[in-house]
């Protein structure tokens, strides 16, 4: 019996030092959200490597040969994680839809947006392929270009839905104007481009694009964008050039101007 007991009470300490973390850990979500204001009132960069590199480090002296080092950092790394999807909230309550033509960098961008705001990823076209049980290039082959456009328009009017998300779109997609009324009604539009040689060097190794499979030269890519460009500038809330940049310096840059595109939203909505 005094083994029991003794067995709870270490049990009730435990549940002490449970409550203290969850206490502190709400203080430094509550802190996170005071340092995203801060930073979005004074323009300073949201996305920092830099500071949770100098945390950690200076997490790992004060751990030094502590017994439950390896331990405490896994744990650490956690509320880092954590800590960039508390940011994420604070910044977008809204879906981002990045489009564009396809070479563009969507899908590359969609991943490290993913990875550095711990933001939910959808790809349409996985989407579409998932549910259909086919590969794209299998629609277009079997049931032509239109179906696979209505396939598009209804997977937008699904993803009206969710929120919080990243979602890669097919090049196409602005091709139907409804689309661009889909996405706007929960979410905001980033038009990223490139130049047509930079498009060809990208996907010129792939066979997973039915529109440029014989076709790829930069003078069809050319021609192609050009019909599309207008429909592309129409519909978008922020342009991100993608030709010799940085994965980094293209989401720095989107995080930035979606939040000036928010600010001068508010603003004209005062």
């Amino acid at each position: 019996m005094a083994d029991k007991n003794k067995l709870e009470e270490i049990r009730a300490k435990i549940r002490e030092v449970d409550n203290r973390l969850i206490d502190a850990l709400a203080d430094r979500m509550a802190l996170i959200q005071d340092v995203i204001a801060y930073k979005k009132e004074t323009g300073i960069p949201i996305l920092q490597p830099e500071q949770e590199a100098k945390q950690t480090k200076e997490l790992e002296e004060h751990l030094l040969n502590n017994e439950f080092e390896e331990e405490i950092l896994d744990v650490f790394k956690y509320i880092m994680k954590n800590s960039r999807r508390v940011q994420a909230k604070a910044l977008f309550d809204y879906n981002v839809f990045l489009i564009g033509f396809m070479g563009a960098g969507k899908s590359t961008i969609a991943k490290e947006l993913e990875r550095k705001l711990e933001m939910t990823r959808i790809e349409m076209d996985e989407l579409i392929e998932e549910k259909q049980g086919m590969k794209i290039t299998e629609i277009f082959s079997e049931y032509g270009e239109i179906y696979f456009r209505n396939l598009e328009s209804n997977c937008l009017i699904e993803l009206q839905k969710v929120k919080q998300c990243i979602i890669s779109c097919g090049g196409g997609v602005v091709l139907r104007p409804d689309n661009a009324d889909h996405m706007k009604k929960n979410g905001r539009i980033v038009l990223l481009t490139a130049e047509p040689q930079t498009i060809l060097d990208r996907v010129k190794d792939s066979d997973s694009r039915p529109i440029l499979n014989n076709n790829m030269n930069v003078e069809f890519i050319d021609n192609l964008l050009g019909q599309r460009r207008e429909k592309y500038l129409s519909v978008a809330d922020v342009i991100v050039e993608t030709d010799h940049k940085s994965t980094d310096e293209i989401c720095d840059e989107i995080i930035a101007k979606l939040i000036a595109f928010d600010r001068e939203k508010e603003a004209k909505g005062k």
